[in-house]
């Protein structure tokens, strides 16, 4: 299948072969708006700010899984795209969304990434650097989670740090079309569960 010019608009600019310091200096400059920063073991890369599709789903998922916070009563802080960096491992990385879970945390303890394009640095081992406890992936209407082991990542098939929430439940709602009708029917879901 031919890829066309506006998915390859699309894809991740990578420049390999950078120091963390040579990082560090060009970072300021990089630093305009339209474009998200990430780097890992000397890549940088450089990607074009979401588009619609991107938006949306990123708003819905996290409408859905702040709703099941709430629900359940879960005390959450709301990180969204916090910029998280690590000078020791090399790494600097932003959520599509975050969350901290619970009060005074340092960084947050989920992460999720909506995934229309491909290519670009290992998000999974950026985030294993940086030791978030739970990273979900949406990708072409599927989610996958994976929690943090002693040896990396491994796929799980529910939440760790949200045990009861009904994934098929939260993949159903997702899909969905029509946002208020989305939300409804898990916050029924959820009062049901």
């Amino acid at each position: 299948m031919a890829t066309t010019v506006k998915e390859r608009l699309d894809e991740p600019l990578l420049f390999p072969g950078l120091t963390w310091e040579q990082f560090k200096i060009l970072e300021p400059m990089l630093d305009v708006p339209g474009v998200r920063l990430s780097f890992l073991d000397g890549v940088l890369e450089i990607q074009k700010m979401p588009g619609r599709k991107h938006e949306t789903t990123k708003g819905g998922i996290g409408a859905l899984v702040e709703a099941y916070m709430m629900a359940v009563e879960i005390d959450f802080t709301p990180t969204e795209s916090l910029t998280l960096e690590s000078e020791v491992g090399k790494v600097r990385r932003e959520a599509d969304k975050s969350y901290e879970l619970g009060t005074d945390r340092k960084q947050p303890d989920l992460a999720i990434e909506i995934v229309i394009t491909s290519g670009g640095i290992d998000k999974l081992e950026a985030y294993q650097r940086l030791r978030i406890p739970e990273v979900w992936f949406w990708e072409k209407g599927k989610l996958s989670l994976y929690a943090l082991q002693q040896q990396g990542y491994e796929q799980i098939r529910c939440s760790e740090l949200l045990p009861a929430l009904d994934i098929a439940l939260l993949t159903r709602c997702i899909k969905m079309s029509n946002h208020v009708q989305a939300i409804r029917e898990f916050q029924n879901g959820i009062a049901q569960g």
